[in-house]
């Protein structure tokens, strides 16, 4: 595979780990910044809505203010990128909102992430693809950061300060995009939510109760990993819910919600019915499966196309237009136990031994 850039982020200070990512990551965080730039208003507008009337940066700065009530120092982690990397503040403030900015733009989200996680005797493994639009498909990047309570290692888009990853405690996450018919840009970012667990919880329980009373705007689910237990964190603006795994340990997530209660509010699966054919899909995939699963086991189960049923791995169209043009831009495959990820540049289907980077986490 080519070698994806990995930010060996530090410092004593919030201020200090964003100045660091923001001088690292200047350029990349620049060439995201205009690609998301350009899709909030390709999604506004083609949501019948006024690209003026969708005030990104109003929208980004109201995010900034429910992260501080929350967590103040993950503002001020946002600043210092922003001074590191020579930007407006808001620019970084709308990259870490960008999934609670799209919602309220009315973005459709044909594609997304499917995750797979297995419990069991010999301990808790999982991964899953990272779905999102071709053109950011250089606009992600490995790292291992420092600094704060929890060392952690994983994988984030350039100018978000965390997505997928695993930290120094052996907690690590998961994270699918989930839809409600609530979801705005009031609240804290799902992306900084991600962030605030990896940073400093230290235990499966830390996590979860950190997760639950998340104050979110928009819709996710982070599936929480440690080395002898998981469980879905449902979180929408009305809500939460903890899903755990069936009675033979695993837990499969696509995009939407499996809580009874949040699915009454469901809106993805409504607009696009698909994330249910790969729940449905994978779900006859795993009762299958008899081993342990590790990468290679991993890659084999998501690596479906439409012609077996699905589009799990994802494959962008040779036209198409952007915010239409969905892609597997990662595979990751993560074993809390060793506090290690795996990751590989593109969908399961061009995964073998040989294509996976290895990050472990650092010690806080």
């Amino acid at each position: 595979m080519n070698a994806r850039t990995v930010l060996r982020i530090g410092g004593d200070t919030p201020k200090r780990r964003g100045e660091d990512r923001g001088r690292q990551a200047r350029e990349g965080i620049a060439r995201a910044w205009k690609v998301y730039e350009d899709l909030f208003a390709t999604v506004a507008a083609g949501a019948s809505r006024s690209v003026r009337d969708l005030g990104v940066p109003a929208l980004a700065l109201r995010t900034a203010d429910a992260t501080r009530a929350w967590a103040p120092e993950l503002v001020e982690e946002m600043e210092g990128v922003a001074e590191g990397a020579g930007m407006p503040f808001w620019t970084i403030a709308a990259l870490n909102a960008r999934t609670e900015i799209l919602a309220e733009a009315g973005a459709s989200r044909a594609g997304e992430c499917s995750t797979l996680v297995r419990t069991g005797d010999t301990g808790t493994t999982g991964g899953q693809c990272w779905d999102w639009h071709e053109e950011l498909a250089d606009s992600w990047h490995l790292q291992t950061v420092t600094g704060d309570t929890r060392g952690f290692a994983g994988i984030t888009e350039h100018g978000i300060l965390a997505k997928i990853g695993v930290n120094d405690a052996g907690v690590g996450v998961l994270f699918n995009i989930l839809g409600h018919t609530g979801d705005a840009a009031t609240g804290v970012p799902v992306h900084l939510v991600a962030r605030q667990v990896l940073g400093t919880a230290g235990s499966f329980a830390e996590a979860v109760a950190l997760l639950s009373a998340a104050p979110v705007s928009a819709s996710t689910v982070i599936t929480v990993v440690t080395a002898d237990r998981a469980a879905s964190v449902e979180l929408a603006p009305g809500g939460s819910a903890v899903v755990t795994p069936d009675d033979r340990g695993w837990l499969v997530r696509t995009n939407h919600f499996l809580d009874p209660a949040l699915a009454a509010g469901e809106l993805r699966g409504r607009r696009e019915p698909e994330t249910y054919d790969r729940h449905r899909l994978l779900t006859a995939r795993v009762r299958e499966h008899t081993g342990p699963l590790g990468a290679d086991a991993l890659v084999g189960l998501l690596a479906a196309h439409q012609d077996d049923g699905a589009e799990v791995c994802c494959h962008a169209p040779a036209g198409g237009t952007l915010g239409g043009r969905w892609a597997t831009l990662a595979t990751v495959a993560v074993d809390p136990a060793e506090r290690r990820l795996l990751v590989h540049d593109g969908g399961p289907c061009t995964a073998d031994s040989s294509t996976w980077a290895r990050l472990t986490a650092p010690t806080g």
